[in-house]
This record gives C-alpha cells, structure tokens and sequence, in this order.
C-alpha cells in the first residue's frame, strides 16, 4: 500500500538553508570565500583548504549524467507508485556531485554524460526538491 514520502526536516541550519533556496527555486551550494571551491553536502569547512569560510552562490542548475540506476522496487512505501525509477548522480558544471531523481527522462536515453537541468518539484508542506531532465 503507499504511503507518504518521506520529507527532509533538518535540524542543521546549513542544511535548512539549502532546502530554503530550493523552495524559492534556486540550487546553491556551498562556495569557500578563500579558495572558490563549491562544495556539497552542506558542511563547516571547505575539503580543498580548510577554510571555515564560505557563502552560498547560485548553480546553474546544469550538468551531466554520471551514474544511475533504476530501481524496480520501491525502498520506501511512499515510491511505490512511481516504480520504476531511476536515481541519478548527477555532476554539476561546478563539479560538485549530487543524488537526485530523474523526471521526464525516458530509461532508454539513459547514457554517460547525458545533459541535463535542474527542475523542482513541489513534495508538499513548503518542502521543493531537486530533480533533473534532460536538455
């Protein structure tokens, strides 16, 4: 039987502020002040050169396909009726690397650096989410 997906509720307020750009629209990560590097999953201090400096800069929003798989059985009951589905990861042209799901890709164009963009999509109670479509 389905059920409800489940929503992000973060209590980090790094991650909170992630979600809060994608409900207004806009995919941001994660920019180090002192060296430029981007970075994702929200996180204190950059990997490249361990500056705790940062600020949250726009992405594109495009990018290419790097891995995928599809899956056939829902891992959640809240995906039940949306199987099958693939799961994506995703490179950005800002090289930071992100999980995600497909919407209006069919499986069969599936392919090594695909292109594609960022779409959102509302999952309820003011929560928007990252997926991705082709180009």
């Amino acid at each position: 039987m389905p059920g409800r997906k489940p929503l992000p509720h973060p209590d980090d307020p790094m991650v909170a502020a992630y979600f809060e750009h994608c409900a207004a629209g806009k995919l941001c990560f994660q920019r180090c002040t002192a060296c430029g590097a981007w970075r994702h999953v929200p996180r204190i201090q950059c990997a490249q050169c361990g500056s705790p400096d940062w600020e949250w800069a726009e992405s594109s929003g495009r990018g290419k396909l790097f891995s995928w798989t599809v899956c056939h059985q829902a891992m959640h009951p809240g995906f039940a009726d949306e199987v099958p589905y693939a799961v994506a990861v995703v490179e950005l042209e800002e090289g930071v690397r992100m999980v995600s799901g497909l919407r209006d890709v069919s499986f069969d164009s599936l392919a090594l650096d695909l292109p594609l963009r960022v779409v959102f999509e509302s999952a309820g109670e003011g929560v928007s989410l990252p997926y991705f479509t082709s180009v």
